[in-house]
Formats: structure tokens, C-alpha cells, sequence
């Protein structure tokens, strides 16, 4: 994380209406980087930047959980040069900046099912959360291969192997119940959720999670998404009306 301090809290934002989960769809790194005519990958390494300073927000204005999609269950589709580099990426970011996210207090989650994700970056992984799991100052929750119905299916069938072992009573099952099961257990569902470079869709991502989350669209490329632009997004969220269904 970047060592500049953004402690005070922009005078635009009502301090006690601020979201406490906010989620991003980080798109256009590529498109980014075309439009500088660099290579992709130099986008995903700005991309990243944004990341950090998005991160380092959060924290100073007492939002308690930032959740990224960083690799979708469908990203393996991408040329193999790209994906190679993207998990390099990832695992030289982690080695590199998890003593600083240590020191600011910075809790880090995975998101998705690790099993295909090169054992390097597992370990790193695994190194991350046990280094920073007793920290809360913000929970930054990392989506690698991840995919919301494949979420949702692996939960179904953890609950119907307990069922069918006589542990866990079909009676008792209930949202809260089924949310123990999901990737996002102990986490609260996102107030706010980001997305960059124009696309409205949710691209399989908390699938479950964002029944109620209130969206915001930009055309700007996550590379671009600044903190003014953040502070944008979350002043437009303290506008909206959140009924969840009620009049």
C-alpha cells in the first residue's frame, strides 16, 4: 500500500451514511492499455495501482470490506501469455505488499475455488491469511477463480452431503444458514457495487450476495477509477432510497 495518508473523510461524504461492504468489477485494463498503445499487461499492472489506492481509502474512511474480482471462472478462456502473467501478477503483489498490508492493519480473504490456481500463488495465499487474519482494520476479499454459480453449487452440495449424513436438518435451512456456506461466510452483503469501463452486467460475480446491492456504472477504465471518481460512486450510493422490498 502506498504510504500516503487519506485520513480525512471528503467534506461531499455524510459520514453516517457510509457503506460498510463495497465490491468492484474491475473491466477495461485491456482497453486501457490499447488506448495508450501498450501492451495488456500494462494495464493490469495500473490496474492494480488503482487497487492499492481504491484499498488504501477504504481504510482511512472506515469502510470495512473491499471485495475486488480479480480472476473469474471464465478468465482461463483468455490467451494463455495473459493468464500466465496475471497469476505471476497476483503472487508478486502478495509477496511484495503484504508486509505493508500487515502493518496497516489490512485483513486479506480469498474468494473461489483455489484447486486449478498455480501452487506458488496458493501459498501465497495461504501465507497472506494467516498473516493478516486477526487484523481489522479494512477486509480486502480477493476473487480468484471465481464464479457465482460455482459458489452457489458447492455450497448446495456441502449442505446436501451434511443432510444426507444425518447432520444438518432440511427443516432448518434458511438464508442465513445457507449464507455459512458460501465463499463470503462472516462478511456482510455488499451495500455498493462498482463497475468500470461501461459494462452493465454482473459477469457471474456474487451472484447470491448483491441481491440488494445498489450499482454504480462508469465508462471510465479501472485504470483511470480514482479516488475522486470513488468518492463519486459512494456519494451517489448515499443518495439512493434502500427500501430491500418495502414501501
Amino acid at each position: 500500500m502506498s504510504t500516503q495518508t487519506l485520513t480525512k473523510l471528503p467534506a461531499i461524504l455524510d459520514p453516517t451514511k457510509m457503506p460498510q461492504h463495497i465490491a468492484a468489477i474491475m473491466d477495461g485494463n485491456g482497453r486501457w492499455a490499447k488506448q495508450q498503445g501498450l501492451p495488456r499487461i500494462a494495464g493490469h499492472q495500473q490496474g492494480a495501482k488503482t487497487v492499492k489506492s481504491l484499498l488504501r481509502c477504504c481504510k482511512d474512511w472506515g469502510i470495512a470490506n473491499f471485495t475486488v474480482y480479480a480472476f473469474s471462472t471464465e478468465n482461463w478462456r483468455r490467451p494463455a501469455a495473459e493468464v500466465d502473467f496475471l497469476m505471476k501478477l497476483f503472487e508478486g503483489l502478495l509477496d511484495s505488499e503484504l508486509a505493508k498490508l500487515h502493518e496497516e492493519g489490512v485483513r486479506v480473504r480469498f474468494l473461489g475455488d483455489r484447486s486449478q490456481v498455480p501452487i506458488g500463488l496458493q501459498r501465497m495465499m495461504d501465507k497472506s491469511i494467516s498473516t493478516t487474519e486477526h487484523n481489522r482494520a479494512v477486509t480486502f476479499n480477493i476473487a480468484i477463480n471465481y464464479g457465482g454459480r460455482h459458489e452457489i453449487l458447492q455450497a448446495c452440495k456441502s449442505i446436501a452431503t451434511l443432510i444426507r449424513a444425518g447432520e444438518l436438518d432440511p427443516q432448518s435451512i434458511d438464508e442465513s444458514v445457507f449464507t455459512q456456506y458460501l465463499d463470503t461466510t462472516g462478511l456482510p452483503d455488499p451495500d455498493l457495487l462498482i463497475r468500470t469501463s461501461g459494462e452493465q452486467r454482473l459477469s457471474n460475480f456474487l451472484l447470491w450476495q448483491l441481491a440488494y446491492t445498489e450499482l454504480y456504472i462508469t465508462n471510465t477504465h479501472w485504470p483511470d477509477f480514482s479516488n475522486d471518481e470513488f468518492t463519486q460512486a459512494i456519494a451517489d450510493y448515499q443518495q439512493r432510497d434502500r427500501r430491500f422490498g418495502k414501501v
